[in-house]
């Protein structure tokens, strides 16, 4: 008993010193919003003027894409597109609209070094797409090709998974889906058909880990959602591996085609 009492103690002086140790550098390096670096409550933050600007997706979708509408005709409900096309992912989910008020923030995340917005954006999506998280066995990033890696230094969409599955307490496989060819960034496609065109059979899963997904719920995380070419791709792969179930959570996704110059 008077060991369990002092760990108790050891504890919480651990945790009053820790807290301590926080507030000191919050008086020294006080918080500031990621984005326009005015103070905030609390690290890794959006001030309350930014946070005003973020259209966040939380409103009625369709089953299987999650595009967004007005009005709620069920939880059922197909778009057009995957009526006419059938998708390898079995749903897909996003957080925020891709407009003005979130284009800065995610593409200083994925081009800019500004790493320091993923624990919020980690945090955002574990919070969001818990149903998702809920179901999965895995989570896995959509990956990069080794020589777009390199130049760049980092996947963001590895860096958004890890993040979230620790949070989720879920198992990371980064390792288990690959890029096997590099092409032209999405980006650069004239159109739909095009990035359809230029991820076909890119992505692939090494013959030696199929097993790890087996009969397996993979949740696939990504940035953006623009035509959903290169999760289908991906989802393509994973479910030819043998994966039961692929569900895929973004951080964000277009929804006019105004602004699909990701």
């Amino acid at each position: 008993m008077a060991m369990n009492g002092g760990n108790a103690i050891a504890g919480l002086t651990r945790n009053w010193s820790r807290k301590a140790a926080r507030a000191s550098l919050d008086v020294l390096f006080p918080p500031l919003c990621t984005a326009c670096h005015a103070r905030v409550g609390e690290a890794h933050a959006l001030c309350g003027a930014c946070w005003s600007k973020i259209s966040f997706l939380d409103g009625p979708c369709y089953l299987c894409c999650g595009f967004p509408f007005e009005i709620d005709t069920g939880p059922d409900t197909l778009c057009a597109a995957c009526h006419a096309k059938p998708r390898h992912f079995d749903r897909a989910r996003s957080l925020l609209s891709y407009d003005e008020g979130s284009k800065d923030l995610i593409l200083a995340f994925k081009f800019a070094d500004r790493l320091d917005h993923a624990p919020a954006f980690a945090r955002w999506l574990e919070r969001s797409g818990s149903g998702l998280l809920t179901e999965a066995d895995l989570v896995i990033p959509v990956p990069l090709h080794r020589w777009r890696l390199w130049k760049r230094r980092y996947n963001q969409s590895a860096v958004l998974a890890q993040r979230m599955a620790k949070l989720a307490g879920k198992p990371f496989a980064p390792l288990l889906l690959e890029r096997k060819r590099p092409a032209p960034a999405q980006a650069s496609m004239p159109s739909a058909k095009a990035r359809l065109r230029n991820v076909l059979g890119a992505f692939g899963v090494p013959p030696h880990r199929q097993a790890g997904l087996k009969g397996q719920t993979v949740l696939l995380v990504d940035d953006v959602f623009t035509t959903g070419a290169t999760l289908d791709a991906c989802s393509r792969a994973l479910k030819r591996a043998g994966t039961a179930r692929v569900e895929v959570l973004t951080l964000a996704r277009v929804v006019r085609p105004a602004a699909s110059d990701i």
